[in-house]
């Protein structure tokens, strides 16, 4: 005796997945606001440090903009606010005097590094019982969540709907 169809199971998790996501991106959005107002930070402005903490180097602003979806305009308020509250540094290029580069200053990173693993250090602990196989499937699901995430964002910023 089955309890459905598979294709009814299908869509009773399909259902549920619907609702887990919401409330993950909720969950995940509330405590990025957390943090940041913990770090006297605006939420945009904490993720693009987070950002830029992953860049091989120091950045134009044209390059936060890209990275953030901002207007350079609003990328250069975001910088300045980060400047401001000691986060970032504006730099000439060393190759081409004339631009301008935006670099994290790393003992302020290393603070927010620190504040990440007091309060969200224990995520990691939450896949020790994934094998291998099933690690990478969840990188994997990442890795397409944010590439999917910011193909919406951009077509959300271009009036698509």
């Amino acid at each position: 005796m089955g309890t459905g169809s598979p294709t009814d199971a299908r869509s009773r998790l399909m259902a549920e997945l619907g609702v887990v996501a919401r409330r993950y991106m909720a969950s995940y959005a509330l405590f990025n606001q957390a943090l940041a107002d913990r770090l006297g930070l605006h939420p945009t402005d904490l993720q693009c440090l987070n950002l830029l903490t992953l860049e091989r180097g120091p950045v134009t602003t044209g390059r936060i903009a890209e990275l953030t979806g901002l207007t350079t305009g609003s990328a250069t308020r975001l910088v300045d606010r980060l400047v401001r509250a000691g986060y970032v540094v504006r730099e000439r290029d060393a190759a081409d005097r004339r631009l301008v580069l935006v670099a994290p200053v790393p003992e302020r990173a290393a603070e927010v590094g620190r504040m990440w693993e007091r309060v969200g250090g224990g995520w990691f602990a939450l896949f020790d019982d994934l094998d291998d196989g099933e690690l990478e499937r969840f990188v994997e699901h990442m890795r397409r969540t944010t590439e999917y995430g910011a193909e919406q964002a951009a077509r959300l910023r271009a009036g698509e709907t």
